[in-house]
């Protein structure tokens, strides 16, 4: 049985309260699970109710834990192996100093496309362009918006967390998300590309001591060609269905394979081609450590999404839209920028956004998949406030400080306002 709508202003404050918690330094998850509890009661359901509706938010969001778990093999292996670093270095190395700011940002977008966190994609990445932004005297700003912006481009498109949690939300494939995240992610990588070559002397400068020795390379890396064995194998396995649909071939049509199996099988085989089959034990388990911190913070975020989807918040946004005379198609959008504004995470702004808003947007006759890219683009706009963990991992990769991070706070909005449009045009009002 149904119970009792919450108010929407019991919701926002009880999504403020968790905002507040986690600029206070309270372990996010916390803050989310607190702030859930506040929203409930303040928006005038019982205290049994409020548990009830967190317990159900939370559970909403596990098919995506498992998956995220399950991503983690393949992370792991990538990282752990060398193989995304070697990437990284390969990229760099073939276009040249010339091409320097595009080099960095395509190589930190392939490395998030193909399963790397965001941060830590951009933390592999970060030595590599300080040593050759040194070399041809590039600016720290212009590098660190390269790096943020590439891994922005990369992230809309990738088997990541905040991908499965979008494809989840919405109940559609996550491959059909990340082949549909391409065309607004070509264009986050050009806004990158421009945007930084403004900023090229300008900013912050590089300092001796802010160039590792030898680049930031510490080991034997794999060969170019063995560390792409696994993207391609995850690549492949997870086009071969939509490309069926795409061009009605019934064979492709019945190959159906979760990414729960898809993505760990992929680095299983990618780690067997670079010869470390013997190292699947620590290389696995330091993938299941790193992804452990946000399959958590996601059922911090299932937990306040699930008070938010039980409140009147998005009836109250849609009159307001209606009442301004926008289009009922930048709901999409607009739930996705409000929410990755309110946790600066883009993986929380998707659970949250996609949770609450989800029948909403539907509702005004946009179809699942073109509503998914629109709120997952829409989360990378403003996603990177000092609230969030993403704001101050960034600033260490190039040993920034926080003033100056603040200062790119703009031009990473820009990029990521770009891809936002970008989804909507294409999904919003051509496809």
């Amino acid at each position: 049985m149904e119970g009792p709508v919450i108010h929407w202003i019991g919701a926002v404050i009880g999504l403020i309260v968790a905002i507040v918690l986690i600029f206070r330094k309270v372990n996010p998850v916390y803050a989310l699970f607190g702030g859930a509890i506040i929203g409930g009661l303040l928006g005038g359901a019982s205290l049994d109710t409020t548990v009830q509706y967190i317990i159900q938010g939370t559970n909403s969001v596990m098919g995506a834990v498992v998956r995220v778990l399950a991503a983690g093999v393949l992370a792991g292996i990538l990282i752990e192996s060398g193989a995304a670093e070697r990437i990284a270095e390969t990229i760099v190395k073939k276009l040249g100093d010339r091409m320097a700011l595009f080099s960095i940002a395509l190589a930190t977008m392939i490395i998030t496309a193909v399963g790397v966190f965001i941060t830590v994609a951009i933390i592999i990445v970060a030595p590599i362009a300080l040593s050759v932004g040194k070399k041809i005297g590039l600016s720290k700003t212009a590098l660190l918006l390269a790096l943020v912006g590439g891994g922005k481009a990369g992230n809309v498109m990738s088997p990541n967390p905040n991908t499965i949690a979008v494809a989840k939300g919405f109940d559609v494939d996550l491959a059909q998300v990340m082949i549909a995240g391409f065309l607004p992610a070509i264009v986050g990588l050009i806004v990158t590309v421009i945007v930084a070559r403004m900023l090229s002397h300008r900013g912050v400068k590089i300092e001796e001591g802010d160039v590792p020795a030898g680049g930031g390379s510490t080991k034997e890396n794999p060969s170019f060609a063995r560390s792409m064995v696994a993207p391609i194998v995850a690549v492949v396995l997870l086009a071969i269905n939509p490309i069926g649909n795409i061009l009605n071939i019934p064979l492709l049509m019945k190959f159906k394979i979760d990414s729960m199996i898809i993505l760990p099988l992929a680095g299983i085989v990618g780690l067997i081609a670079m010869k470390q089959a013997k190292k699947i034990i620590p290389y696995t388990t330091s993938g299941l450590n790193k992804m452990t911190s946000t399959a958590i913070i996601l059922i911090g975020a299932g937990a306040i999404a699930g008070i938010i989807s039980k409140s009147d918040l998005s009836t109250a946004v849609v009159d307001v839209i209606q009442s301004a005379g926008i289009s009922g198609t930048l709901l999409a959008p607009i739930a996705g920028i409000l929410m990755g504004a309110a946790t600066a995470s883009t993986s929380t702004a998707s659970i949250v956004a996609a949770g609450s808003f989800g029948p909403a947007i539907l509702s005004m006759g946009t179809a699942p998949l073109n509503a998914a890219v629109m709120v997952h683009t829409g989360a990378v706009v403003i996603d990177h406030l000092p609230h969030g963990n993403f704001f101050h991992v960034t600033a260490e990769s190039v040993k920034m400080n926080i003033k100056n991070r603040m200062s790119l706070i703009p031009y990473e909005s820009i990029v990521g306002l770009s891809m936002a449009i970008a989804a909507t045009i294409f999904y919003g009002y051509l496809f």
